[in-house]
């Protein structure tokens, strides 16, 4: 685990997220803009069910402001390219944005996956057979994640995401599931 110390213990949710923490994971420095101050001393966990593979995953992959490097390490398993099983690391921000999404919407549902990370390989595959597969996915860099929550309908999943303005949103609801990612906030 990697633990940084907040020399500001008071500081209001805007501050917060304004002057993210940055945590440093070996890896690069990953902000957590989505929690806020008394959230974040609270342990954070999340249950998944992946559509592939059949698998299930539930863990604590974070605690206050440190991350547990053998959770990350079970994530990234788990949302491994679902085609060619290359593990790759996933973003801890982007589980910080699911966490909250589960905590606005009051639920401790079950996010049920659909897509991961993606390898090279398989987003070129996939922008063959269908439309609206970036060429440069964030998925290729494991900040992406296509979900649907077994506690909430995509409607909901999308107006909760919206309204907490953190990372891309998009909407498919033909296809019954929310694009997540953890890069810029944006929509489609």
């Amino acid at each position: 685990m990697v633990t940084e110390k907040n020399s500001q213990p008071n500081l209001s949710r805007r501050s917060f997220l304004l002057k993210s923490t940055q945590l440093v994971l070996g890896l690069g420095v990953v902000s957590v803009p989505t929690i806020s101050c008394a959230k974040a001393l609270e342990k954070r966990s999340l249950s998944f069910f992946h559509t592939r593979s059949q698998q299930e995953l539930t863990l604590t992959y974070a605690s206050g402001n440190a991350y547990d490097r053998k959770a990350l390490m079970q994530v990234n398993q788990f949302l491994r390219d679902y085609q060619t099983g290359q593990v790759h690391v996933i973003d801890p921000k982007l589980l910080d944005i699911l966490w909250a999404i589960q905590g606005e919407m009051g639920s401790k549902g079950v996010y049920e996956v659909i897509s991961g990370y993606r390898s090279p390989k398989t987003n070129k595959g996939l922008r063959r057979s269908s439309g609206g597969v970036a060429s440069h996915s964030l998925h290729m860099k494991g900040q992406a994640v296509d979900i649907q929550f077994s506690g909430a309908n995509i409607d909901q999943i999308h107006q909760c995401a919206m309204a907490m303005q953190s990372g891309g949103v998009g909407y498919y609801p033909r296809a019954g599931f929310i694009h997540l990612d953890s890069g810029q906030f944006r929509t489609w």
